[in-house]
């Protein structure tokens, strides 16, 4: 039997609410936690353990349940509360926090803060699975492992159009109070229509909903919770403006003589700042002998345009943002900043990513100046690799330089900062054959393209400024020499000089991202920085032997029970918890080789997102179809699974080697959003079998238990992948350890199904039925 449209929409709604409710909260919690991929990890982590929390504890309420219409309808009223309590919870969170506004927060208050906040409603959203079970189960007669692989498929479904509708129209629409209203009149309509059956209660019961909501809008009611939570979310700084964009929260604080700009909670940059101003560009452009053309790369609202026109010789200036709404800000908010943007016809203001506009220009120029915050995500690391010191390489003219600056300390640089800091210098004389540093609290790198044009010396750089009569006043007669005096130079030299144990930065291996991010952390205990230590040192083909000995060791443990039944069910677990794991991982590359490849480009990777649950979807509905259900077909999966990553691997590699305007677009629209629905086919297509040959002998345990073992494996997956093994790793080595892990559950349903032609072939009904209440 099929359940009803009805409960299948309803199945759909769950799905989708969860991809939306996570779009909007990460990014809520993004801007209190600053973004970089372990907040990002750990707090993924949070909600997949909260979630499989709910669905392993509703499992016992779910399987004795009577009216799980009933029990369906009441988790959505609460879900319906509970979200835009979550996000006013996120935003006060940080006011919580923090003792005094601006202070950053660490890796400990971010793992402790986002379990708390995030724990009601990701509990409620587990749940839901275990119920809408039970719910599928009665209406279609279904058994439990049939209901549970069906309910799999509707979720996936409503996921895939829940992350391609958050990310491409809602976030780019309304804030997070708005589209989290939205979710909970959605779900209360949902509600009202499992409990109301008679058509006369149901539509007095929606326009009843439907009178409610017009009068929150009409009344300012949202609008009023929306600013008083933005304002308490910056207290102690005045507000001027706030805004969402695809890429993120933007808000404007200050005064009208002094402004700042913030995106996800870490500052953009000061107005006015002269000092910052002149030194992101002035010494760049005084290395060159002789600069016509420029290229800047992001900050240059906070008057570096300006400065940059000061030089006489400078014909044409490229300025690329990546997000229009920070242009839109400078614009209203920054008018004299914006104003010199216009005025100057030399300079052309790009809407795009810095490192695909650098692939795809056919320009050259004798300066490219690199002003992005330093590599503490993997979105902004692309702009630190080897790769993107390959593409600026062959876009500077002779005797070009590159310029990029990096956070560093006046007086002392510690073992962590020196460290990160000759990953960058080694990466940078991996491609180019001079490089230079200059030192202060910023350290500013320069690399030319022609070895002898690099101004070592601090009479040298005097001399080109006073050529220009250029008359300003922190890149100036006074600084410049104490800058570069000698032995502030050599002792710096001798500092971030690479040596042979060095690592060099790549887009695929990106660990200069972990050495900046174990250096943020190392600022709040030296627990941390033993810790980060610690992880670093260890040895891949250690860790890759060890590893392989525990899942081995696993795996006999498991066949050791008399019991086929059991051995099945374990096989059954295995596979699901394995798969988790891999999922997630396959994700995480999918999403950070698309992101070093094209630039954090939101609008394709929502429409990646939505292709990897699609294809979940797409896979899930192929299973229930199928006729091969043994244990030797799901060892068969986890075959495919232990290879996926090195294929993925090896695609990478080959679009890395694509530049041409032609083929970027079809690998990047084409090619990636296919992989990404092969992998999620892989994941649908086995949850269904492993459920039905996991529930094979009776619903022993409650219907929520492999779900939650499936996001058991997940939570562990995107720790291990964002904080550990794809920064330390690389993209490469961290899908062999994600091979091993799959190879594990795959020899243990080898060993625990029957002899070849003997195996036993479970029929889609297979398992006690759900009765009707």
């Amino acid at each position: 039997m099929r359940a009803g449209f009805g409960v299948r929409a309803v199945l759909i709604l769950i799905g989708l609410t969860a991809a939306i409710a996570q779009v909007v909260l990460l990014r809520e919690l993004m801007v209190v936690f600053y973004g970089n991929e372990i907040s990002i990890g750990l707090m993924l982590a949070s909600w997949l353990f909260w979630t499989a929390v709910g669905s392993s504890l509703a499992g016992h309420l779910a399987r004795e349940a009577a009216a799980p219409r009933r029990i369906m309808a009441g988790i959505q009223v609460l879900l319906a509360f509970v979200l835009p309590g979550t996000i006013v919870a996120v935003r006060s969170a940080k006011t919580a926090l923090q003792t005094v506004p601006g202070e950053m927060l660490g890796p400990g208050v971010m793992v402790l803060a986002s379990l708390t906040v995030l724990s009601l409603f990701c509990m409620l959203s587990g749940a839901l699975f275990t119920v809408g079970s039970r719910l599928y189960g009665v209406t279609a007669g279904a058994a439990v492992g049939a209901a549970t692989g069906s309910v799999y498929l509707w979720e996936a479904v409503g996921s895939s159009g829940g992350g391609a509708l958050a990310g491409l129209v809602l976030v780019r629409v309304w804030g997070s109070i708005e589209i989290a209203v939205l979710l909970s009149l959605v779900n209360l309509l949902a509600a009202c229509g499992l409990v109301f059956r008679q058509r006369w209660s149901r539509c007095a019961a929606i326009a009843g909903l439907a009178g409610v909501s017009a009068m929150l809008v009409l009344a300012g009611g949202i609008s009023r919770l929306e600013a008083g939570s933005q304002r308490r979310f910056w207290r102690g700084l005045p507000l001027i403006a706030a805004r969402t964009s695809v890429y993120g929260s933007l808000a404007v604080v200050g005064t009208e003589r002094s402004r700042s700009l913030y995106e996800n909670g870490t500052v953009l940059f000061n107005v006015p700042d002269p000092a910052a101003a002149e030194e992101a560009v002035h010494y760049a452009l005084l290395e060159h002998p002789a600069p016509r053309s420029l290229l800047l790369i992001g900050g240059g609202l906070n008057g570096s345009i300006a400065q940059v026109l000061r030089h006489p010789g400078l014909e044409r200036v490229d300025y690329v943002e990546l997000d229009p709404a920070i242009l839109e800000l400078g614009r209203e908010y920054f008018p004299a900043q914006w104003a010199v943007l216009e005025a100057d016809r030399r300079v052309h203001v790009h809407v795009a990513d810095g490192r695909l506009y650098l692939k795809t220009t056919d320009s050259t120029f004798d300066v490219i100046i690199v002003n992005v915050p330093d590599p503490q995500t993997a979105q902004i690391n692309r702009f630190y690799t080897v790769e993107f010191f390959e593409e600026a390489a062959r876009k500077l003219t002779a005797g070009g330089v590159l310029s990029l600056r990096l956070t560093a300390s006046e007086n002392y640089i510690s073992p962590e900062l020196a460290e990160f800091l000759r990953s960058i210098h080694k990466s940078l004389r991996a491609v180019f054959p001079e490089v230079m540093a200059i030192p202060g609290e910023s350290v500013h790198f320069f690399a030319s393209s022609r070895a002898g044009v690099l101004a070592r010396s601090a009479d040298e750089l005097l001399l080109r400024l006073r050529a220009r009569r250029l008359a300003t006043e922190y890149v100036s007669e006074y600084f410049v020499p104490f800058r570069m005096s000698p032995d502030r130079m050599s002792d710096l030299e001798s500092q971030i000089r690479p040596d042979p144990a060095t690592p060099i930065n790549h887009d695929f291996a990106p660990i200069a991202y972990y050495f900046d991010v174990a250096l943020w952390s190392s600022r709040f205990s030296s627990a941390y920085r033993s810790a980060f230590h610690a992880m670093a040192g260890v040895d891949f083909g250690a860790l890759a032997i060890g590893l392989g000995l525990l899942l081995l060791a696993l795996v006999a443990g498991t066949q050791f029970s008399t019991r086929s039944e059991r051995r099945i069910r374990a096989a059954a677990a295995g596979c699901t918890t394995a798969m988790g794991f891999t999922l997630i991982g396959l994700e995480i590359l999918l999403l950070l080789a698309f992101q070093a490849l094209y630039g954090y480009l939101y609008q394709q990777l929502a429409i990646l997102i939505g292709a990897f649950m699609a294809g979940m979807a797409l896979g899930s509905a192929f299973s229930l179809r199928a006729g091969d259900r043994g244990l030797r077909a799901l060892a068969r999966l986890q075959l495919i699974a232990a290879l996926a990553p090195l294929a993925l691997c090896g695609l990478f590699a080959a679009a890395a080697q694509v530049h041409s305007p032609s083929g970027l677009p079809l690998i990047g629209h084409v090619l990636f959003p296919s992989a990404a629905l092969l992998c999620g086919t892989l994941g649908g297509y086995e949850f269904p079998l492993a459920s039905r040959l996991f529930f094979a002998s009776g619903p022993k345990r409650g219907a929520g238990a492999l779900y939650a073992l499936d996001l058991a494996g997940s939570c562990l997956g995107a720790v291990f992948f964002s904080v550990y093994l794809v920064p330390v790793f690389g993209f490469f080595r961290t899908g062999v350890l994600i091979g091993l892990v799959s190879l594990a559950p795959a020899l243990m349903a080898i060993l625990s199904a029957a002899p070849a032609g003997q195996e036993r072939v479970l029929a889609p009904e297979a398992g006690r039925r759900i009765a009707q209440p």
